[in-house]
């Protein structure tokens, strides 16, 4: 399909993610919707079985709700998960016995997403954040640790605002190459909570999430009534799980990536880290970490230790002052990674990265260095000393890098490493998914960049036409009409846009429930994204394509008679459906999984027909890792 085409737009509904650090995605109970009246302006209605278990945490309820004056009112519920909480109350290792599985420390675990102590405890913090790392340190020492324990995992600790998951992951595959026991704790995760928690580069299984799990919520339940009744929240939670892990399973270098921030997040506990690192910096979490990149740079700077290296990618100049400032202060050695082409190789070449993206390759080079820095130190004990931190925060800025000449261990470790939903391809038949979980201006620009060369070279070796899609959707405070100004220009043929709730029937998968968002307010968002996405591309429009809309098999259009190119789709599953046209095999799926998705009308369903006629499907999903992890959903054949 030409580029120069008119673009048609299908419209689905986002999820707000208030809290980043929470699992993010609903399923609802499947059910034919039943729609009143065919004139503009009249009531829609979803008629879906609504349970009595008002108390149910599995249960989400759509109030009645207000669209660009169209009113409609939907009840979205769960059938009830059988996740019975567990208590158990024992510092030894939890027995395996009926009702301890893991949806059922799921389930648990999820209720700590809206636990009312825990919340009124991050809104007293809000105005005090030192508070929040003694509330994280008292936490650590109810579990059955004390903040000194953690020296012994010999911590790699990164923040940035992007990248730095990659970088974690890099740094990993490294030291695993070199033959030593990693531990890995990232987030969020896309389909299930174990891949936040990794050993030697796979997630935990079950069965050793299920134990872990068990023990340390049985020592934080048992010492609650002494402390206030007050249980740690979600991401609180699963950071004490991870260093219980490590210790347990005796890790020989834990790479810890930094949840919000640096200075305040939870995982600065860490006292004696082996060595530091900043990736990228940028604007994100503004009400969190301030609205300039300075105040960015200084949560992040708040990692830093005494004495302990650290190592930050090229950053702005405002922000690179700030960062040297706080290095200063703190007497952190601090020094600029060096471009990832200073690098010597045997061939002479380039490196090789198994991750895509011309960003990639500040992360790799940051990941060089903190692995080098963990590798000197394990090999050469005496070095590090406080007396060389003196010597470089003495100066007036940060040190330049050495680049070196990696072995060919870290060579081939650099080219094998994997890091789900950023920057990947999947091809599954005629339809080829671009997954990147971009949603900040910097990260998507690098998005667009990277799927324009990845889309071109799939283009050049496609048999005919190729009609390019966007799946998107955003969440939280994140400027979605500026991200959609940025992808303009890869001029899609359809824009889709849905929210992260990956399919409309009940499930008992707990690991993607979240309670902290209202489904009001994931279809107001939606739409927001739709008329920014119009606006961006009024130019290519010659008419209106009317008012918003929902279509569903049988359904009537809210306005009038006009032809529009807007749709509404209420979940994941059903947006890819329509976007592939049975053409993936891995969403063909059973009369069951057909099921699931919300059938479109017929007039709808014809204005696929250039999806259904190209030769291939292009479609990048961006804007959200949740909503990455909701695609990836539908095709993790062990889920």
């Amino acid at each position: 399909m030409g580029r120069g085409t008119s673009l048609h737009e299908v419209t689905a509904t986002p999820c707000e993610l208030e809290a980043e650090e929470c699992a993010y995605k609903c399923a609802m109970t499947s059910s034919q919707p039943t729609w009143g009246g065919g004139k503009a302006g009249s009531h829609i209605w979803w008629r879906l079985p609504v349970t009595r278990r008002r108390d149910s945490p599995s249960m989400v309820c759509l109030s009645r709700m207000w669209l660009r004056g169209f009113a409609f009112a939907a009840h979205f519920t769960r059938k009830k998960c059988v996740c019975s909480t567990v208590r158990y109350h024992s510092t030894k290792t939890a027995p395996q016995m009926p009702g301890m599985e893991y949806q059922d420390a799921i389930c648990t675990l999820n209720t700590l997403q809206t636990n009312a102590s825990a919340l009124e405890q991050v809104r007293r913090e809000r105005g005090h954040p030192r508070l929040q790392l003694v509330a994280m340190e008292s936490f650590l020492e109810r579990s059955g640790l004390t903040v000194a324990d953690l020296d012994q995992l010999n911590i790699i600790h990164v923040t940035g605002t992007k990248g730095k998951g990659s970088t974690c992951a890099f740094a990993e595959q490294i030291l695993r190459g070199h033959g030593f026991r990693t531990g890995f704790y990232s987030s969020p995760h896309l389909v299930q909570v174990r891949e936040r928690i990794r050993i030697n580069g796979q997630p935990i299984g079950k069965d050793l999430f299920t134990k872990y799990f068990w023990q340390v919520y049985g020592r934080l339940e048992e010492t609650k009534e002494a402390n206030g009744a007050v249980m740690p929240a979600y991401f609180r939670f699963l950071t004490i799980l991870a260093f219980h892990v490590f210790l347990q399973e005796k890790v020989d270098v834990a790479v810890i990536e930094v949840g919000i921030g640096g200075a305040y997040d939870c995982t600065n506990i860490i006292k004696r880290p082996w060595v530091c690192g900043i990736s990228s910096l940028g604007i994100d979490h503004t009400q969190i970490l301030g609205d300039t990149i300075e105040k960015i740079a200084w949560q992040k700077g708040g990692i830093f230790k005494a004495g302990v290296p650290a190592f930050t990618v090229k950053q702005p100049e405002d922000a690179t002052a700030v960062l040297r400032d706080r290095a200063k202060e703190i007497g952190c050695p601090l020094r600029v990674c060096p471009d990832l082409d200073d690098y010597q190789t045997d061939c002479g070449g380039p490196l090789r990265l198994g991750l895509a993206g011309q960003h990639q390759r500040s992360n790799a080079s940051l990941a060089l260095q903190l692995s080098h820095a963990w590798l000197q130190r394990r090999c050469s004990p005496g070095e590090g000393s406080s007396s060389s931190a003196t010597a470089v925060v003495e100066t007036s800025g940060p040190l330049q890098g050495t680049p070196f000449k990696p072995g060919s261990i870290t060579t081939k470790a650099l080219a094998d490493t994997e890091w789900p939903g950023r920057n990947q391809t999947l091809k599954h038949g005629d339809v080829t998914y671009f997954l990147d979980g971009a949603h900040t201006m910097r990260s998507m620009q690098a998005c667009v960049n990277w799927f324009t060369e990845a889309a071109a070279q799939h283009e050049r070796n496609a048999s005919g036409p190729v009609a390019r899609v966007l799946l998107f959707n955003a969440t939280g405070e994140r400027d979605s009409a500026a991200m959609l100004k940025l992808l303009v220009p890869c001029h899609f043929d359809f824009a889709v846009f849905c929210p992260n709730i990956t399919e409309a029937i009940a499930s008992c998968n707990a690991d993607q429930q979240n309670f902290n968002v209202s489904v009001e307010n994931m279809l107001t968002r939606c739409l927001d994204n739709q008329n920014s996405w119009r606006r961006h591309n009024s130019r290519h429009h010659e008419h209106s394509d009317g008012p918003p809309q929902l279509f569903i098999e049988d359904g009537l259009p809210l306005g009038s008679n006009q032809t529009t190119h807007t749709l509404v789709f209420p979940c994941i599953l059903s947006a890819l459906r329509w976007i592939t046209q049975g053409r993936d095999p891995e969403l063909a799926g059973s009369p069951e999984d057909a099921a699931a998705a919300f059938p479109v009308r017929p007039s709808v369903a014809a204005r696929a027909a250039a999806l259904r006629g190209a030769a291939e499907i292009h479609v990048l999903v961006a804007g959200s890792l949740h909503l990455v992890g909701g695609v990836l959903k539908h095709f993790d054949q062990s889920k």
